[in-house]
C-alpha cells in the first residue's frame, strides 16, 4: 500500500498537477483563438506574441510596484499588476484591428489575407517586446512560492516521495475556472454576449436585427487580449517569461482549438487539457512511477520515457495533424478549418 501510494504521489507530483496548470494556461489562451475565429472568421497568428506583449507590461508594472515597496505577500505582486497588462494589451489590439484588420474586413478580403497580416503583426509584436524587455528570461514571482512543501509533506505522512505544489499553480487553476465561468456567464447571459453569439451564428441576419458590427469587434478584441495577457502571466509565474517561448506557445493553442472544435469555447478548453496532458504524459519518464507498483525483479532498467522533454511541442504537432486528418471538426464538431 505505501508503494503505491508513494507511486500515486509521483504521478500527481509530474504528470497529474503540471497537466492541469498547463492545459488550464493552453484553454485559456486557445478561448482567445476560438473567439476571434468564430466571430471575426479568421486564425489569429500574433495570439501568442498578444500574450507575450501582455506579460511584458505585466512584469514592468510588477516591478514598478515592487519598486516602490508595494506587495500582497503571500500572493505574487503581478496580480495587482495584471489589470495594467489587460488594459495595454487590449489598446494594443484594438490599435491593431483598426491600423490593420479592419480593412481587411470592410473590402471582404478572403480569410487568408487576414491570416497573412496576422503573421506581419505578430513579428512586429515578437520585434516590440523583444526591444523592449530582451530576449532573456525574466523573473516576476515573488509571495509565497509553494502551498504543499516536498519536504513538509515527506514529514506528514512518512512516503518516499514528496508532494509539492507552487502557489502559481493553485492560483492558474483557480483564476482559471474563476475565468472560464465569468465567459460563459456574458456569452450566454448578457445582451452584448448573446449579440456575439449572434454575430458568431449568422453575421447578414445579426446585422439585419439592429446588432453593431463594430461593437462586437471591439468586445473580441477585449475579451481575446484580456485572455491572452492573463494566460501569459499564469504561464510566466508557474515557469519565467521568455518572449520567444511564447511564439513556440502557438503550436498547443491552436492545436487545443482544433482539436475541442475551433470557434467552440467548451471545445477550447477540453482541447487544452487534452494536448496539454498528452505533452506532459508522452515526455514524463516513468520507471520511478513502474517500479514502486511491480516486484523489484521487474522493474524496468530504461527511463521509459517514450520522448524526450526537447520534443514536447512535437506532441502538439502530431495531435493536430491527425485530428485534422481523421476529425477536421474537432471533438465538439466546431466549424471546419
Amino acid at each position: 500500500m505505501i508503494d503505491f501510494l508513494n507511486a500515486l504521489t509521483l504521478f500527481a507530483n509530474f504528470v497529474l498537477i503540471p497537466g492541469l496548470t498547463y492545459g488550464s494556461q493552453l484553454a485559456l489562451g486557445a478561448l482567445g483563438i476560438t473567439l476571434l475565429y468564430g466571430i471575426l472568421r479568421f486564425a489569429n497568428f500574433a495570439h501568442g506574441d498578444t500574450m507575450a506583449f501582455g506579460t511584458m507590461v505585466t512584469i514592468l508594472a510588477t516591478w514598478w510596484l515592487q519598486g516602490t515597496g508595494v506587495s500582497i505577500a503571500p500572493l505574487p505582486t503581478a496580480l495587482l499588476a495584471l489589470p495594467i497588462g489587460v488594459a495595454a494589451t487590449a489598446i494594443f489590439a484594438l490599435a491593431t484591428d483598426r491600423l490593420v484588420y479592419r480593412h481587411y474586413r470592410e473590402v471582404k478580403a478572403p480569410p487568408i489575407r487576414l491570416v497573412m497580416a496576422s503573421v506581419g503583426v505578430m513579428f512586429v509584436m515578437n520585434g516590440i517586446v523583444r526591444f523592449i524587455i530582451g530576449p532573456n528570461d525574466q523573473s516576476f514571482m515573488d509571495g509565497e512560492r509553494f502551498i504543499v512543501k516536498a519536504r513538509a509533506f515527506k514529514n506528514a505522512t512518512g512516503l518516499n516521495e514528496g508532494l509539492a505544489i507552487k502557489s502559481s499553480q493553485m492560483l492558474t487553476v483557480v483564476m482559471a475556472m474563476v475565468l472560464v465561468a465569468l465567459l460563459f456567464w456574458f456569452l450566454n447571459r448578457t445582451r452584448t454576449g448573446k449579440s456575439m453569439r449572434a454575430f458568431s451564428d449568422n453575421e447578414d441576419l445579426a446585422l439585419l436585427s439592429g446588432i453593431s458590427p463594430q461593437k462586437v469587434v471591439t468586445v473580441t478584441w477585449i475579451l481575446a487580449a484580456g485572455l491572452a495577457t492573463i494566460a501569459g502571466v499564469l504561464y510566466g509565474l508557474d515557469k519565467s517569461f521568455k518572449p520567444f517561448t511564447y511564439f513556440q506557445l502557438l503550436l498547443p493553442m491552436f492545436a487545443a482549438a482544433i482539436v475541442g472544435g475551433v470557434g467552440h469555447p467548451v471545445g477550447a478548453i477540453l482541447g487544452g487539457f487534452v494536448v496539454a496532458f498528452s505533452e506532459v504524459a508522452v515526455t514524463y519518464a516513468y520507471k520511478k512511477f513502474i517500479t514502486y507498483l511491480v516486484p523489484v525483479d521487474y522493474a524496468p532498467e530504461g527511463l521509459m520515457q517514450l520522448l524526450s522533454t526537447d520534443y514536447k511541442f512535437a506532441v502538439s504537432f502530431i495531435i493536430l495533424v491527425v485530428v485534422l486528418l481523421v476529425r477536421p471538426t474537432g471533438l465538439l464538431k466546431g466549424k471546419v478549418i
